[in-house]
C-alpha cells in the first residue's frame, strides 16, 4: 500500500508512464479495504485513499503544460454559451451588470466562498450520510467517486478551457472571450500572501472544465441527500444552484459545462442498475479477504 501511495508523488523522477502511475496508485484504496480491520477509521482511510488517487489523475495531464495545451478545446463551449446566451456569453452578461466598478460586494463574496466550500461538499455529504443514514452510505459513496473517476476520465481524453482561461489565452474565431476570474482577484485581496501556495493545492489543472465537477458532485450530494431526507435534500439542492451561478458569474465555468456535470450525473444514476452485480461481487470478494487477512492466527 506505501507503494501505490508514493507512486504519484515519484512519478517524474523515476519517468513512470501515467498509465502505470494510475494503475498502481488505485491498488492503494483497495489494499486499505483489505488490510485495514473493520473499524471507524478504515472507513476514512479508505476515502481519503480514493480522493489522493482522484487528485492524483486530476493534475498528471498537466505536467507537460504545453503538451495539455496542444491538446485543449476552447472554441466549442464558447458557441455553446454564445447560443444558451443568445448571442452572449453569460458570464459576460452576469459580470457586466453585477460586477461593473471592480469593487466586491457581499453577494459576490458569498458566491466565492460558496466555490471555495465545494471542496468540502461531496466529503461532507458522505460523513454526513455515515452518521445520519448509515444503511446509505455505501451506495452514496460508490456513486460520489464514480462520478469523480468518470469526470477525470473525461479530463484526460477531451482538455476543454474554461472562460477565464479562453479570455486570457484563447480565441474563438478570431473574437476575444472577455471574462474576468473574479475568484482569484477576490482570493488575492482576502488571502494575501497565502493565496498563491492555497492555490497551488487545488489548482493542479486549469484545462479540466468539461462536465463540471463541482456541478456533478453537488447535484449527486444534492439527490442523496434528497433521499436521505426532505430537509437535507433542501439543503443539498439550493447549495447546488447557488454553485451552479456562482460558477457561470465567476469565470470558472460555463453554462454547457454544468450540463455536461448534470449528464454525468444522471448517467451515474441510470448506470447504477448495471453496476449494482459486479461491484457487489467486488465488494464481497474483498470483505472476504480483509475477514482473512486479519484474522488471529495461532502460533504453530
Amino acid at each position: 500500500m506505501i507503494g501505490a501511495v508514493a507512486l504519484p508523488v515519484i512519478r517524474r523522477r523515476l519517468r513512470v508512464r501515467p498509465a502505470a502511475v494510475l494503475a498502481g496508485a488505485a491498488l492503494a484504496p483497495a489494499s486499505a479495504a483489505v488490510l485495514w480491520p473493520r473499524a471507524r477509521a478504515r472507513v476514512a482511510i479508505i476515502c481519503a485513499l480514493q480522493m489522493y488517487v482522484y487528485l492524483a489523475a486530476y493534475k498528471m495531464p498537466n505536467d507537460d503544460a504545453a503538451a495539455l495545451e496542444a491538446r485543449v478545446h476552447v472554441d466549442y463551449p464558447v458557441r455553446a454559451d454564445r447560443l444558451l446566451g443568445l448571442g452572449e456569453l453569460p458570464t459576460v452578461r452576469l459580470q457586466r451588470a453585477l460586477h461593473p466598478d471592480g469593487y466586491f460586494r457581499s453577494y459576490e463574496k458569498v458566491l466565492v466562498w460558496a466555490h471555495w466550500v465545494w471542496f468540502a461538499t461531496p466529503h461532507a455529504t458522505l460523513t454526513y450520510l455515515y452518521f445520519r443514514d448509515r444503511d446509505r452510505f455505501g451506495r452514496a459513496a460508490v456513486l460520489t467517486y464514480a462520478v469523480f473517476d468518470l469526470g477525470v476520465v473525461a479530463y484526460w481524453l477531451a482538455p476543454t478551457a474554461p472562460p477565464w482561461y479562453a479570455s486570457t489565452r484563447g480565441r474563438e474565431s478570431g473574437e476575444p472571450v472577455v471574462v474576468r476570474r473574479l475568484m482569484v482577484e477576490y482570493g488575492e485581496s482576502f488571502w494575501r500572501n497565502g493565496w498563491a501556495p492555497l492555490y497551488s493545492v487545488f489548482g493542479g489543472n486549469p484545462l479540466a472544465a468539461m462536465p463540471s465537477l463541482h456541478m456533478a458532485t453537488s447535484a449527486m450530494a444534492a439527490l442523496l441527500l434528497a433521499e436521505s431526507g426532505p430537509g437535507a435534500g433542501v439543503v443539498g439542492g439550493g447549495y447546488a444552484a447557488l454553485l451552479g451561478f456562482a460558477l457561470v458569474y465567476l469565470g470558472e465555468h460555463y453554462v454547457v459545462d454544468l450540463l455536461g456535470g448534470i449528464a454525468l450525473t444522471l448517467t451515474v444514476r441510470r448506470l447504477e442498475p448495471l453496476a449494482r452485480g459486479p461491484l457487489g461481487t467486488l465488494g464481497r470478494a474483498v470483505e472476504r479477504l480483509g475477514r482473512f487477512a486479519n484474522e488471529p492466527r495461532i502460533a504453530s
